[in-house]
């Protein structure tokens, strides 16, 4: 994309949110409050956090990114405080998925690659015994939040970009790209639902956000629209509970909402969050399997506990 067109799409973004501030009082109302859940601190101090997973060893590992996103790593954060890198010098980190002894791990998920669709990405895999990375699949644009598929191929999506870009790819274990489903824009947030075998997938800057489940053929097949005008929410990651249960991070929102696809209700169970940006459940050793774990750009994760 030529600079004048960079900048154009720039203008545009800035506008839309500018709009958004001006209409947010009659574009509806906060989903409804369910029980709510208590919030506490685990770790504090690092850079802009984007994703997290649980390694299944008494860590979870986290993406970091700088202010500046001239730098990142994948860190990781054992359930004893423990800090250390995982790996170091990675360009703007995005979604990791863990499966079994390998996290995989989204790299280039920089504004400037979306908006000048640029083919920067890869999906990189971390040996988590040894240590040895390596890298999945090239070619990718913006890749964000990342899904592993029963077969083993992976899903990205691309919350920035034209709106005739397909934002969800599916990515074959040997590299292979394909669009998933034209019918979803601005997607985000990414999660595998075992039980029900659908993708669940979030929007983020379009103006109504919508949670939606997509079966193996690509096809919606449950769609939930989140109270709330779509960039003032700015739906970001999400995960699946056991319950069957989507719970979505709304990053400019600070809540955290839950969302059940087969009844098509939604409701918050924390508010009051700054910029939250990834849950997960508490997994492995020394981490409570009945909390959701929060990422923040502030650099926090905190703890949600059912009252």
């Amino acid at each position: 994309m030529r600079l004048g067109s960079r900048c154009r799409s720039t203008v545009g973004i800035a506008a839309m949110v500018a709009t958004a501030a001006l209409t947010a009082g009659e574009a509806g109302a906060a989903p409804a409050p369910c029980a709510q859940w208590t919030a506490e601190t685990v770790a504090s101090g690092y850079g802009v956090l984007e994703n997290l997973a649980f390694d299944g060893r008494g860590n979870v590992l986290l993406s970091e990114s700088s202010l500046t996103g001239a730098s990142g790593a994948i860190k990781r954060l054992g359930a004893g405080g423990h800090r250390s890198v995982a790996v170091a010098n990675v360009s703007s980190p995005g979604g990791i998925v863990v499966d079994g002894g390998t996290a995989y791990f989204n790299v280039g998920n920089a504004m400037a690659s979306g908006l000048g669709s640029r083919t920067d990405g890869t999906i990189e895999a971390l040996n988590l015994t040894t240590g040895a990375r390596r890298t999945v699949a090239r070619g990718l644009t913006m890749p964000n939040g990342l899904a592993r598929l029963p077969g083993g191929d992976f899903v990205v999506s691309r919350d920035i970009g034209s709106a005739a870009v397909t934002t969800l790819t599916r990515v074959s274990a040997t590299g292979r790209t394909t669009g998933v489903t034209s019918s979803l824009t601005s997607t985000n947030g990414l999660a595998y639902d075992t039980t029900r075998q659908r993708l669940v997938v979030s929007t983020t800057f379009n103006p109504a956000t919508v949670i939606a489940a997509v079966d193996a053929r690509g096809r919606v097949t449950r769609r939930v629209t989140v109270p709330g005008y779509g960039p003032l929410n700015s739906a970001d990651d999400l995960t699946v509970g056991p319950d069957g249960v989507a719970y979505v991070t709304l990053n400019a929102a600070g809540r955290i909402v839950r969302v059940d696809l087969d009844s098509g209700r939604s409701c918050t169970i924390a508010s009051g969050l700054i910029t939250p940006s990834s849950v997960r459940f508490g997994a492995g050793p020394g981490w409570d399997s009945r909390s959701l774990y929060v990422t923040s750009f502030l650099g926090t994760l905190t703890r949600l506990t059912p009252r």
